[in-house]
């Protein structure tokens, strides 16, 4: 089980995400929306914990600054190889610096962070279909690019249980 800390959505912007993930349902490609335990909320990953002290992290994540609202240009489709398609925000220097602040407050908790997190790897993205297979790609672009550009703001964070989708809210965006 791992524990993620994610930046949540303003609610336009969940709802513009939760729209597109019923668009491609309806296009018979499984989404978010229907993957696991069904509790996903459209995020965006700044760190994901293997193994954590979700005490020891919560305060750590309390104990950075309070951030403003951070604005996400997303107008990109990407996909890692292993099937997962999402949502390319633009990276700009704030979203950069938040990262690399969460995962340097972390870390001294004894918090072992997955290696796609380490600043300079990470890839920012929000996913939109799990488990894509490669011939369902040109549905799921057709869907995409019938509504992108998506402008978002994340407004809250949250550490977010994998497992169970069981959100832990953070006292202020990071």
């Amino acid at each position: 089980m791992a524990v993620t800390v994610c930046l949540l959505l303003d609610n336009r912007s969940e709802s513009a995400v939760r729209a597109l993930w019923r668009r491609l349902e309806a296009a018979g490609v499984p989404s978010m929306l229907t993957h696991t335990h069904g509790h996903h909320v459209p995020h965006l990953t700044y760190a994901s914990l293997l193994d954590y002290d979700l005490d020891a992290v919560g305060e750590a994540l309390a104990a950075l600054p309070a951030a403003a609202p951070l604005a996400l240009y997303f107008d990109a489709l990407g996909s890692f190889r292993r099937s997962r398609c999402w949502l390319a925000p633009a990276v700009s220097p704030a979203l950069a610096a938040q990262q690399s602040a969460v995962v340097d407050a972390v870390l001294p908790t004894g918090a072992v962070l997955h290696r796609h997190y380490r600043p300079g790897v990470w890839t920012p993205h929000l996913t939109l279909a799990p488990r894509l297979r490669l011939g369902d790609l040109p549905r799921v672009a057709a869907q995409v690019y019938d509504v992108l550009p998506l402008e978002a703001t994340a407004t809250r964070a949250a550490l977010i249980d994998t497992s169970t989708g069981t959100r832990h809210p953070l006292p202020h965006l990071i």
